[in-house]
C-alpha cells in the first residue's frame, strides 16, 4: 500500500510540476545558502576584529605595565616592581591566547571566504544553465502545442473535435428526419394520421364505403320499382306553379 501511495503522488506530482518553478525555486534556496555564508563570514570577521582589538588594549597595558616597573626599580621599590612585572607577563600569556583564537579565526574566515567564492561560481553556474533549461523547455512546449494543434491531438483539441463530431451527427439526424417528414407528406400519411383522432383506421373506411355504395343502390333500385308501378310517365318537375 505505501508503494501504490508513493507511485500515486510522484505521478500527481510529476503532472504538477513545471520546470520552470522548480529550476527557480532552486536558484532561490542555494541564493540563500550564499547569503548565509556570508552572514557567518561577516560574523567570523567580527569576532575577530573584538580580538585584535582586545590585544591591542593588553599590549597597550604591557607597555604601560613595562614602563611603571622600570620607574618603580629605579626608585629602589624592587616589590612594586616586580607586581608590575608579574601583571605584564599575566597580560602576555591572554595575549598569546587571543593571537591563537585569533589565528584560529582567519582560518576560519579564509575557508568560508573561499567556500563562498566556490559557492557564488556553482550558483551563477546554475542560473546559467537554469535560463537555458527553461528555453528549451518553452521552446519545447510550444512545440508540442504547435504540433498537437496542427494534428488535432491534445486535449483542447480532442473536446473541440468531439464537440464537432457531435454537431456533425446532431446535423445528419435532423437532415434525416427532415427528409422523413418530406417522404411521409409526399405519401399522404400524415392525411392519414390526422383522421386517427375519430377512431377509424384504413379497413373501417374501407368498409364504410362498401357500406355507403350498397345504401345507394338499395335506394336507387327501390326509386326504379316505384316509377315502373306507376300507369304512366312519371310527371316532370314543376318548374313553378301554374297561373302564376
Amino acid at each position: 500500500m505505501s508503494t501504490v501511495v508513493k507511485s500515486k503522488i510522484s505521478k500527481m506530482l510529476d503532472r504538477a510540476e513545471d520546470p520552470a518553478e522548480t529550476l527557480d525555486y532552486g536558484y532561490q534556496k542555494q541564493l540563500e545558502l550564499l547569503q548565509n555564508v556570508k552572514k557567518g563570514i561577516a560574523d567570523v570577521t567580527t569576532s575577530k576584529k573584538r580580538l585584535q582589538m582586545q590585544t591591542q588594549k593588553l599590549e597597550q597595558q604591557v607597555v604601560k605595565l613595562d614602563t611603571q616597573a622600570r620607574q618603580a626599580l629605579s626608585q629602589g621599590k624592587e616589590d612594586l616592581a616586580r607586581m608590575a612585572l608579574e601583571r605584564k607577563t599575566a597580560i602576555q600569556t591572554e595575549m598569546q591566547s587571543l593571537d591563537t583564537q585569533i589565528a584560529e579565526l582567519e582560518k576560519n574566515q579564509e575557508s568560508l571566504v573561499a567556500n563562498e567564492q566556490k559557492l557564488r561560481q556553482k550558483i551563477e553556474a546554475f542560473r546559467s544553465k537554469k535560463e537555458v533549461i527553461k528555453a528549451q523547455y518553452s521552446a519545447a512546449e510550444a512545440q508540442v502545442r504547435i504540433g498537437e494543434a496542427a494534428n488535432g491531438v491534445g486535449e483542447e483539441m480532442a473536446d473541440l473535435g468531439m464537440a464537432i463530431q457531435r454537431a456533425e451527427d446532431k446535423t445528419e439526424d435532423m437532415k434525416a428526419r427532415a427528409g422523413a417528414v418530406e417522404e411521409l407528406e409526399a405519401a399522404g400519411t400524415f392525411d392519414d394520421l390526422s383522421q386517427l383522432g375519430e377512431g377509424k383506421d384504413d379497413i373501417d373506411r374501407q368498409l364504410e364505403s362498401l357500406g355507403q355504395g350498397a345504401q345507394v343502390d338499395d335506394e336507387l333500385a327501390k326509386l326504379k320499382a316505384e316509377l315502373g308501378s306507376g300507369d304512366g310517365e312519371a310527371p316532370a318537375l314543376e318548374e313553378g306553379k301554374e297561373g302564376a
